[in-house]
């Protein structure tokens, strides 16, 4: 039994690598909210994934803030949990918020796995053991350096490649990429930069023999994407439409998409991430793991995901190494020569954390109690 004592709110500011631009802009600088769940003697730690703007959901940093200190914290502590998956229907009053709401739930899953002594992955229900990692590339200032990064990529093991497209950017990178690798596994990414009225424009895209296309249209319309589905052969794939199974579920039954990204922050921790997979699993649809330029501690929790059977394709779970000049776990995520992932072992999450850079990252901190 868990009782939720205290939550101690952080925001960290970490700066990328690379910039990571997509058709919403272009990111830098990371500012991460970072929740910890106080439970006794055992301490469980959460990733909020929203972003510093709401444009890829309505969520951002600073709302995430505000919705779990003034809504959702007041809900859960000083509450006793059998299981993490308790939170979840008790922080139903709050309509959406669920990068808010996961970023709480996950650490009380990090902190039931270290008090039950399992594997986060474990307790989750996970079976897969090594991982197959994927890259996922932003739009670049010119084709020929992300000829050279995707070169960079494809030596380092990795075994999907997906880049960001948007009009104006995606025929020529496309047609460029598979003349110079005819055979990799290619997909792309649209973050909703096209519209219905771009059926011809996107009937190209089927000469490329892509894993898929990602996203193309709006967010809030999986029948647009039904209908774009039947006039293309290249698989869609849904990422900000599915919010939970029931989005799934109307997918799939519609047939808008063949692939279903799942995110955790998404679709609101692992409980709802859980039952995305389980359906899609069921109904012979593949499930992979997108992600969100988490630190260590998001990605970890990628990892425990990542591992349930309907996660077949390769994922964005890749190399700490290729966002931080430094992560905040230990050991860092590292990526083999043949593009996989061994998952930890240990006790919860499975990775350390890095506690002084924690400190010297953190630029706000906040302490709810019960």
């Amino acid at each position: 039994m868990l009782r939720l004592d205290t939550l101690t709110l952080r925001e960290i500011r970490m700066p990328l690598v690379h910039p990571f631009e997509t058709s919403f802009g272009r990111t830098t600088e990371r500012r991460i909210l970072l929740i910890t769940a106080h439970c006794g003697s055992v301490d469980g730690w959460g990733e909020c994934t929203a972003g510093e703007h709401p444009f890829y959901s309505e969520e951002s940093t600073d709302t995430a803030w505000l919705i779990i200190r003034d809504y959702l914290a007041s809900m859960l502590l000083g509450r006793s949990f059998e299981h993490a998956a308790e939170c979840a229907a008790l922080m139903e009053q709050v309509r959406a918020n669920r990068m808010a709401k996961a970023a709480l739930e996950n650490a009380l899953w990090d902190a039931e796995a270290q008090a039950r002594n399992l594997p986060l992955w474990q307790l989750l229900g996970g079976t897969q053991t090594e991982l197959s990692c994927g890259v996922s590339l932003g739009i670049q200032p010119t084709v020929d350096q992300l000829l050279g990064r995707i070169e960079t990529e494809l030596a380092a093991g990795y075994r999907r490649i997906k880049v960001k497209v948007k009009p104006g950017w995606d025929i020529d990178v496309l047609s460029r990429i598979r003349h110079h690798w005819p055979e990799i596994t290619l997909s792309c990414d649209a973050n909703s930069a096209y519209t219905l009225d771009e059926i011809e424009h996107l009937r190209k895209f089927d000469q490329w023999k892509l894993l898929m296309i990602e996203q193309p249209l709006w967010s809030d319309d999986i029948a647009a994407h039904a209908q774009l589905q039947r006039e293309i052969k290249t698989a869609l794939c849904l990422d900000e439409s599915i919010h939970h199974v029931r989005d799934a579920q109307t997918a799939i039954d519609l047939e808008a998409c063949r692939i279903i990204n799942i995110k955790l922050g998404r679709v609101g921790g692992f409980s709802q991430a859980q039952r995305v997979e389980h359906l899609c699993r069921t109904r012979g649809i593949p499930v992979w793991c997108g992600g969100m330029l988490e630190s260590g501690l998001g990605r970890a929790h990628n990892i425990a995901m990542s591992t349930l059977p309907g996660f077949t394709l390769p994922g964005d779970v890749s190399a700490s190494a290729r966002y931080w000049h430094e992560d905040i776990i230990e050991p860092e995520v590292t990526v083999s020569r043949q593009g996989t992932i061994a998952v930890p072992q240990t006790p919860g999450r499975g990775y350390r954390l890095k506690h002084a850079l924690i400190d010297k990252l953190t630029v706000r901190r906040e302490t709810l109690r019960a």
